[in-house]
């Protein structure tokens, strides 16, 4: 029993630390300027191909980015921003191919799947990384 005392403090001790692998999480805007590292901003666009968008993250309370090849077209909603978390399920109604920023976006608990807000689309910014010289 002596034994197990010092190994369960030390087990204890351990669990109650921060896990050296543990990550903090950035501010939105920091998040956003480190996934955009090294790209450069283009013309803003009314309209993405939702034919090419591969994937989407949201950025809390900012930001939606949508991935096409090597392109990320980051949309900054008109509305409804503050409504943006990373944990819900974006949900996008459109009667074309395209999503264009008159467009609206329901967000969707991801547990629950319960209805948790909406935002208004604003223009898409494109991000590519430079071509070399």
């Amino acid at each position: 029993m002596r034994h197990l005392v010092p190994t369960l403090l030390a087990a204890a001790a351990i669990a109650a630390s921060p896990s050296a692998s543990a990550r903090e999480k950035l501010a939105p805007e920091d998040q956003l300027a480190k996934l955009l590292d090294g790209r450069v901003a283009g013309a803003p666009q009314d309209c993405i191909s939702l034919l090419s968008a591969r994937s989407s993250q949201i950025i809390d309370k900012t930001a939606i980015v949508y991935k096409s090849g090597n392109t990320y077209w980051v949309n900054r909603p008109r509305g409804g921003a503050e409504s943006l978390d990373d944990n819900d399920i974006l949900v996008t109604k459109t009667t074309g191919s395209q999503l264009c920023s008159i467009d609206t976006v329901q967000l969707h608990d991801r547990t629950s799947h319960f209805y948790s807000g909406f935002v208004s689309l604003g223009e898409f910014v494109p991000y590519r990384r430079p071509k070399a010289e």
